[in-house]
């Protein structure tokens, strides 16, 4: 059913390989959208997310009172929990 497909990545401009097997992982996934970047700029691209200062907001855990913070700025009608909370809605 798949078939290995050339792109080019957005980054590079190279041409890279999107392989049936991982256009079948993409499926299963229901990814709608073909990668737009080779391996290489993927990683770099994702290393360079991570290396970018998180911003912590304040906030009390709804579950237990908790102070606690969290990586984005909590709205009112939201629940925000702290990660033992978090952790135990999760299951």
């Amino acid at each position: 059913m798949f078939e290995d497909k050339t792109l080019v990545c957005k980054d590079c401009g190279n041409e890279f390989v999107f392989t049936a097997g991982e256009q079948e992982f993409y499926a299963e996934k229901g990814f709608q959208n073909e990668p737009l970047r080779c391996k290489d700029c993927r990683s770099k691209f994702k290393a360079a997310r991570r290396n970018t200062e998180r911003v912590m907001h304040d906030a009390v855990c709804d579950e237990c009172g908790a102070h606690t913070q969290v990586p984005f700025e909590p709205t009112s009608g939201k629940p925000v929990y702290c990660s033992d909370c978090y952790a135990k809605r999760r299951g």
